[in-house]
């Protein structure tokens, strides 16, 4: 047997990861011609980490990303709402990292490249579509940076792991979009002293009045001991026409809502100013599906089930997927029983995410606290809410998301 995985990100090399370590032989077909480390953030959370550590990979993405201590809500005016310690400085078995997307993937390439041999992770080959037979699957390439036609490759499975803009899903579902509620986001990265903990992962304001997230991504970034910060800003507009992609992104569209927000614990103004960069994205996702498997092609990751990148849950759900279809796999001597049973053991949980992180997210205590108190400041925030009152909407989100305590030591 052997599986041509499409896409070479986060899902799609830990789904290569794990069936080479159950003795399945598979090809990665990944459309940039050179993996870098490029992008801003990631938050792995305590069921993503379970994941890499069953790769053997955990040791190095502490070393290269920073140990979450605690997750801190404030109101906008720096007041904190609530707190809580998080990973194993919460009693979990596996700890909560930030670190940079690009580092992440990185170590996942250059473990696969190592593992697997570099003829089985190729490059500048982009998917076109595919077309099957009850038995193989051919998939139709390019070659990203000419256009010119590659040869056609078979496989006994496909499992698409190419993204939110996944040809394969739209062969499946061609009236595919994305849906855009009308919230943008900004993401930069700033160098800056310690933050609270420095190890101190920060959701700031709400939705409704300017929202703000903030955590570090790398340690003693330029030897001086300034910490490199991810940060984003998520503002819900009013025009309903959704901004470009991955856009540079301009501080006059969106750094008025926080010029004034000056704590004295982190003067948000100066942090957004002095970022190394700053990126646009719209805030999107898409309505679940209710089949990802299809003969034998399958989908994962975010070509399964685009999400709000909020709770840090895409890349989650997406090396779960990879695991739990590499054991259905290795468990199944009948290929379509496998990744049907892939499908029913995951679909149901993602969608789940995928409607939760639209209404009812992480921040949903920020948003409930600014429609009790209202948009002011309080004295006595116990008078509105309590927080073991906030502590059960926190513990929501983890049992929907799967990284509720009891839930840890389980796999899904």
């Amino acid at each position: 047997m052997e599986i041509a995985i499409i896409g070479g990100g986060i899902t799609g090399l830990s789904l290569a990861l794990h069936l080479h370590q159950r003795g399945i032989a598979c090809r990665v077909f990944e459309r940039v011609a050179e993996v870098k480390e490029l992008g801003v953030g990631i938050t792995l959370l305590p069921h993503a980490m379970r994941e890499f550590a069953a790769l053997g990979l955990s040791q190095e993405l502490l070393a290269q990303g920073i140990e979450n201590q605690e997750s801190c809500f404030f109101n906008r005016f720096g007041q904190l709402i609530y707190k809580e310690a998080r990973g194993k400085f919460g009693g979990n078995p596996y700890p909560e990292v930030g670190i940079h997307r690009g580092r992440l993937h990185l170590i996942l390439y250059r473990a696969a490249l190592k593992r697997l041999g570099p003829e089985r992770i190729l490059t500048n080959h982009q998917c076109v579509r595919v077309e099957q037979d009850g038995e193989q699957v051919v998939v139709y390439l390019r070659e990203s940076t000419s256009g010119r036609a590659l040869e056609a490759q078979r496989a006994d499975a496909v499992i698409d792991c190419e993204g939110v803009n996944s040809a394969v899903r739209k062969q499946f579902y061609p009236d595919d979009k994305l849906a855009f509620g009308g919230i943008n986001t900004w993401r930069g990265v700033s160098r800056h002293a310690p933050i609270l903990t420095g190890r101190s992962y920060m959701r700031i304001g709400s939705i409704m009045t300017g929202k703000l997230v903030v955590y570090p991504i790398i340690d003693n970034y330029d030897g001086a001991g300034n910490q490199l910060i991810n940060w984003m800003a998520e503002i819900q507009g009013d025009r309903f026409t959704q901004n470009d992609w991955n856009a540079p992104g301009r501080l006059e569209d969106f750094y008025p809502i926080y010029q004034n927000w000056r704590f004295d614990w982190l003067d948000v103004a100066a942090m957004i100013r002095q970022a190394e960069f700053i990126l646009e994205y719209p805030m999107v996702d898409k309505d679940p599906i209710e089949q990802w498997v299809f003969g034998r092609v399958a989908l994962a990751g975010d070509a399964a089930h685009p999400m709000y990148p909020r709770g840090s849950n895409g890349a989650a759900q997406g090396v779960i997927d990879a695991r739990t279809l590499a054991e259905s796999l290795a468990q199944y001597e009948s290929l379509p029983r496998a990744l049907k049973e892939y499908e029913n053991r995951r679909l149901p949980a993602a969608n789940r995410v995928v409607r939760t992180n639209r209404s009812n997210p992480p921040d949903i205590i920020n948003i409930r606290v600014e429609e009790l108190v209202g948009d002011r400041p309080f004295e006595d925030l116990d008078r509105y809410i309590t927080q073991d009152q906030l502590q059960a909407l926190s513990n929501q989100y983890k049992q929907i998301a799967g990284f509720a305590m009891e839930d840890l030591g389980e796999r899904r």
